[in-house]
């Protein structure tokens, strides 16, 4: 399945049905009188997040999702069909933007949710509605309301509780499929994911949700390479995992520029909680080692590093249980917020 975390969807409720203009025409009954009846309500378009997807790929091949219009009163005070809701199916964690892009109209984060988009037009009134005692034959009857139209984008943003950045070859996708069930893509080149991978981790008998999205590189936030196209796949995390290659030559620039990139994207990920990895550690000597961890060291402002190896395992538990316990205290902080709130309502 293709991965797509941006789609653009054209939306339109459905008209409300017109109102009937009838008379009661019955034989031996001399005073009929007006017996028309409402039109049915036009269908309304929802979004409802769902669980076993994690792409936006089915709005690509439909973007128009029309709703019908509801079916015109008639006589014999019969009040027309409503017609059926449309519901756009989307992943947990998906957000939904009006049609400039930036202004939020829901964040759909939890199975179940769901939200209105567009209203279905009222049902026009009928013309027995308007009997009145000084009106007993109304001719006019009312029209159904019209739908709404409107353009939203639905943008994913995966719900992780783990996020694996760095730069490319860093070792972030071998790190993923060596923890978790997840299989990403691996080779000795740059840029091998291309797309965010999940993947469930368990450490000590407990299970998190970890996300690998592609590397970055200096730049990354004015477009270059993927840019920063994917770190929004991160912001929801509860900790950030800060892999590094030590076979690098230039370790120090390397953690510098992913610390920089971070920044400049905004959206808080500087200030998350981030555990730093000095991976491939098989392949350096027992000096070389200890200078890169005391190099990181220093750059990280006295920061624990941690030595591992994703090939080999070496070091893999003691970073898992790091992390896990961040992700325990960041979990119980969101619950007891989530219970402050008010219930949320459709």
């Amino acid at each position: 399945m293709k991965f797509l975390d941006l789609a653009r969807v054209h939306l339109r409720s459905g008209q409300g049905g017109h109102g009937c203009v009838s008379f009661r025409r019955e034989k031996f009954v001399e005073f009929g009188g007006p017996d028309g009846g409402d039109g049915g309500a036009g269908g309304d378009v929802w979004a409802e997040a769902v669980e076993g997807l994690n792409t936006l790929i089915d709005y690509r091949y439909q973007q128009h999702f029309f709703a019908k219009n509801g079916q015109h009163g008639m006589g014999q005070q019969r009040t027309g069909k409503s017609a059926e809701d449309v519901v756009l199916k989307v992943p947990v964690g998906t957000e939904i933007l009006e049609e400039d892009g930036e202004t939020l109209i829901a964040d759909l984060t939890r199975e179940g949710q769901r939200v209105l988009l567009a209203k279905g037009g009222n049902g026009g009134w009928g013309n027995l509605r308007f009997k009145t005692a000084t009106n007993q034959a109304p001719r006019s009857a009312n029209s159904g309301q019209e739908g709404v139209e409107r353009t939203i984008w639905l943008r994913l943003k995966l719900i992780a509780d783990a996020g694996l950045v760095g730069l490319p070859n860093a070792g972030k996708s071998t790190f993923l499929a060596a923890t978790s069930n997840a299989k990403p893509k691996i080779a000795d080149y740059p840029f091998t994911t291309l797309h965010p991978n999940l993947g469930v981790v368990g450490v000590d008998g407990a299970e998190f949700v970890m996300a690998d999205i592609p590397g970055l590189i200096e730049g990354a936030h004015e477009g270059r390479g993927l840019g920063d196209l994917f770190l929004g796949h991160v912001e929801r995390c509860a900790v950030l995992l800060h892999l590094l290659d030590g076979t690098s030559e230039t370790l120090v620039e390397d953690y510098e520029v992913i610390t920089a990139e971070l920044a400049l994207y905004g959206e808080g990920l500087a200030e998350k909680p981030r555990i730093i990895a000095l991976n491939k550690v098989d392949a350096l000597d027992a000096e070389a080692r200890a200078e890169a961890l005391e190099a990181l060291r220093e750059a990280s402002g006295g920061q624990r590093i941690f030595a591992i190896s994703g090939a080999t395992g070496a070091g893999v538990t003691e970073v898992l249980r790091a992390l896990r316990a961040i992700i325990a205290e960041r979990r119980g902080e969101t619950e007891a917020t989530r219970e402050e709130r008010a219930p949320w309502t459709p």
